[in-house]
């Protein structure tokens, strides 16, 4: 006993030596703050169409939801080409791909005709685009700053091993803001996958428009993160290759030269939102709005507990009086939530819930935990609905990765309060989203929005998601329609193998939920 313990004493030192050697070697960088861009300011259309008719609605935001990912890419593309003053755009994902690349595109093109653009992105999610990066903040109208950076740029999985408590912490919020007047906000990272094109996955999510005080809102909010002490400046960290300055128009001429590329670029030709906008034809409503935000201090462990953001939100939600619909990429309630879930329907609400199956999730082991709470759920009453994947093949270990996606997958995080109240943003009703990431999001007053959720769920649910039950002797249930509208009705996970299933049930019975 004694040698053992010995020995691991001997362990933990040799690790904790490993780690300080490390943090020397690597070290995050100083924090100096550039001296801001010069550039200048010619006349915004976007705010002299839009000012007036803030005006005219005091109080209020114009709101527009964006369904369709192939128009939340379009409109952030019309917005970026409109765009004469600024452009702060913040992002949990940047993907290196048609639509990551075509934006990044698009932002460098804004800062060349001089528009201020700043990009704040979480080092997590830009692992291919250092140099593309780096060439877009060495513009002199252009900023780029990495939010809770690796600094061990070449081999980034590594420095887990040596600084993973900071690292295991990340901004999740997406925001895109033109102008300081109009902004989209939601669920949508930047990627091929969020915008419905190229490859057999796609997400299903959910961005809304904001026009007026919203807007600007998020840009202050914005603000708050882009000088937080875990943003830091991309010249700090990344030296540009001067063989790299062109790369990024190089490698977006080479993809919007590619069948995927000029198709895309006809729809978003096409697409008449930021049109409509400035010609004020688009249909916005006017409604009270409310940004919830996390304090960028989360991800150092600074922040006050009292304060996380989905405690701030559900304190202005209340308890529902008639309904609650709620949908999460990643669900997983927790036994507090899972009781404030269930205290709903006691109180006379129905409450529904659509998450992803095992056979659509991207996360296997998120769905490993959520399994733990569904019976539970089931029985008090909330009604538990699973995306279904539009593949038709069962789903394997062997086809799985804890990362791997399916041909759908939900990814919004969004619910509607007695149809009368909408909240769209990056919050996952996870311990991840509640914990350890920052989010952010609009709680906005709309009948007509709220109303149109809970009735996207009416019309929809029985089509595409599996309703979660509990048979007469016990035992769990997934029932459905198939493509002939008959019901089919399965006793185990749908569409997987019996050795995925005991996987997942492994996963459930670890303590790593706090980690999902």
């Amino acid at each position: 006993m004694l040698r053992a313990a010995r020995g691991l004493a001997i362990i933990v030192g040799c690790y904790g030596l490993f780690v300080v050697a490390m943090q020397m070697i690597f070290p995050l960088p100083a924090r100096p703050q550039p001296p801001d861009p010069v550039f200048v300011t010619a006349e915004s259309a976007l705010q002299t169409t839009l000012a007036p008719l803030v005006a005219s609605h005091p109080g209020t935001s114009g709101i527009v939801m964006l369904d369709s990912g192939s128009d939340a890419f379009a409109a952030r593309i019309h917005l970026a080409r409109e765009a004469t003053v600024s452009i702060d755009a913040q992002y949990y994902i940047w993907h290196d791909d048609l639509t990551g690349i075509r934006l990044l595109s698009q932002l460098q093109e804004a800062a060349r005709r001089g528009v201020h653009v700043r990009l704040l992105v979480d080092d997590n999610g830009t692992p291919a685009l250092d140099q593309e990066l780096a060439a877009l903040d060495a513009l002199p109208t252009a900023q780029v700053r990495i939010f809770n950076p690796f600094t061990l740029r070449s081999w980034r999985p590594l420095n887990y091993a040596f600084d993973f408590f900071r690292l295991n912490r990340r901004m999740h919020n997406k925001s895109f803001t033109v102008d300081g007047i109009v902004t989209i906000v939601g669920g949508r990272n930047i990627g091929d996958v969020y915008f419905e094109t190229g490859g057999s996955q796609t997400y299903v999510d959910r961005d809304v428009i904001a026009v007026g005080p919203a807007a600007a809102d998020v840009s202050a909010d914005f603000a708050r993160y882009w000088e937080s002490l875990s943003a830091y400046p991309a010249s700090g960290l990344i030296t540009l290759d001067p063989a790299s300055a062109n790369r990024l128009e190089g490698r977006d001429e080479a993809l919007r030269d590619t069948e995927q590329g000029r198709n895309y670029a006809a729809y978003v030709h096409d697409s008449s939102f930021v049109a409509d906008l400035l010609n004020v034809t688009l249909r916005l409503e006017w409604v009270p709005t409310r940004l919830f935000s996390d304090d960028p201090d989360k991800v150092l462990g600074l922040d006050d507990d009292d304060d996380l953001m989905i405690r701030r939100l559900f304190a202005e939600i209340g308890t529902p009086e008639h309904s609650l619909d709620l949908i999460s990429a990643y669900f997983i309630p927790g036994t507090s939530a899972a009781q404030q879930l269930a205290g709903f329907v006691v109180q006379g609400a129905r409450v529904r819930v659509l998450t992803n199956s095992l056979e659509a999730t991207d996360v296997v082991a998120v769905h490993g935990a959520y399994a733990h709470y569904r019976r539970q759920l089931i029985e008090d009453g909330v009604e538990v609905y699973e995306l279904r994947s539009q593949g038709s093949d069962k789903r394997t270990v062997r086809e799985v990765e804890f990362l791997g996606q399916s041909s759908a997958t939900v990814h919004a995080k969004s619910f509607s309060v007695d149809r009368r109240r909408a909240f769209i943003g990056s919050l996952n009703f996870d311990p991840r989203s509640r914990r350890l990431n920052t989010e952010m999001g609009l709680l906005i007053d709309s009948p007509l929005i709220a109303g149109d959720l809970s009735h996207w769920l009416d019309e929809n649910l029985a089509g595409f998601a599996y309703h979660v039950g509990i048979t007469a002797d016990g035992k769990m249930e997934w029932s459905a329609l198939d493509q002939a509208g008959q019901p089919v009705r399965f006793d185990a996970e749908p569409n997987t193998s019996i050795p995925l299933r005991l996987l997942v049930g492994l996963i459930g019975l670890l303590p790593v939920q706090w980690l999902l």
